[in-house]
C-alpha cells in the first residue's frame, strides 16, 4: 500500500511514521508538505503527532487551514484511508474529519508513559484483523488527550462501532483508574461513520521495533494495511 506522511510545522513524530511503515511493516511511502495540494496518489494518509503551529489557540487548531487539508478531506471524501495519531487525532477532529474534541488532561500535565488498549470496533481498518481477546501495550505522549463529546454522540459512537480502543490495564479492565487523561469512557480512538477515517492519541509506531522491547503497534498497522475496501 502506498503510504502519505503529512509533515505539519512543528510535526515531531513524522520521521518515527516513516520509519515503521517504510522499514518495519515495508511499505512504499511518500513524504507529504503541508503546504502541498498533491497527496500523490496515496491509499493512506497518516496525519503524525507533534506540536503543529506550536499548538496556539489549540492543538490542531491552525494545521486544520493548511493547504495539504483540503485533499485530505477530498481523499476522505472518497472513501480513502485517513489515519490521525495524537496531534494528527486533534487536528482530523478540528477539520471535522472525527467528532469530538481533544481537551486538556483533567491533571493539566502532560503525560509520557505506556498505555494498556482494549480494542473494540471490529469492523475498522486499524481493529478488523486484530485479537480482541488481547490487550495493547502502546505510549502516550500529550497534554490535552482527553477525549470529549457529549452523552449522544458518545452512545451514537458506540452503537455504530466507531470507538476504535478504550484505556484500560494490562488484563483489559476499563476503569476510571486505568484512565490517563480523563477521557470520556476511557475512549482512545474513534473513526468516523464510514469508518475510512481513524484517529487516536497513543502512538503505535513507537511500538514496532524489537530493539525497543515493544512490538504491539505491528497488529493494529497490519490490520489497517491488510484491509480491503468495497
Amino acid at each position: 500500500m502506498k503510504c502519505g506522511v503529512v509533515t505539519f510545522p512543528g510535526s515531531n513524530c513524522n520521521h518515527d511514521m516513516i520509519y515503521a511503515l517504510g522499514k518495519i511493516l515495508e511499505q512504499e511511502v511518500a513524504e507529504l508538505w503541508h503546504k502541498e495540494q498533491d497527496t500523490k496518489n496515496c491509499e493512506l494518509i497518516v496525519l503524525p503527532g507533534g506540536f503543529s503551529y506550536g499548538d496556539y489557540l489549540r492543538s490542531g487548531a491552525i494545521a486544520r487551514f493548511s493547504p495539504i487539508m483540503k485533499e485530505i478531506v477530498r481523499h476522505a471524501q472518497k472513501g480513502g484511508l485517513v489515519l490521525g495519531i495524537c496531534n494528527g487525532f486533534q487536528i482530523l477532529c478540528e477539520a471535522g474529519l472525527l467528532p469530538g474534541a481533544l481537551l486538556h488532561n483533567d491533571n493539566q500535565k502532560f503525560i509520557c508513559k505506556n498505555t494498556f488498549l482494549k480494542p473494540v470496533s471490529k469492523s475498522s481498518g486499524i481493529t478488523k484483523n486484530i485479537d480482541f481477546n488481547s490487550t495493547y501495550k502502546i505510549p502516550i505522549a500529550h497534554g490535552e488527550g482527553r477525549y470529549y463529546a457529549d452523552e449522544q454522540a458518545i452512545e451514537k459512537m458506540f452503537s455504530n462501532n466507531q470507538v476504535l480502543f478504550q484505556y484500560c490495564d494490562s488484563s483489559g479492565d476499563v476503569s476510571e483508574l486505568n484512565n490517563p487523561n480523563g477521557s470520556t469512557k476511557n475512549i482512545a480512538g474513534v473513526s468516523n461513520s464510514q469508518q475510512n477515517v481513524m484517529g487516536m492519541m497513543p502512538h503505535p509506531e513507537r511500538a514496532v521495533d524489537s530493539l525497543l522491547g515493544n512490538e504491539d503497534g505491528v497488529p493494529l498497522f497490519n490490520s489497517l494495511l491488510n484491509r480491503v475496501w468495497a
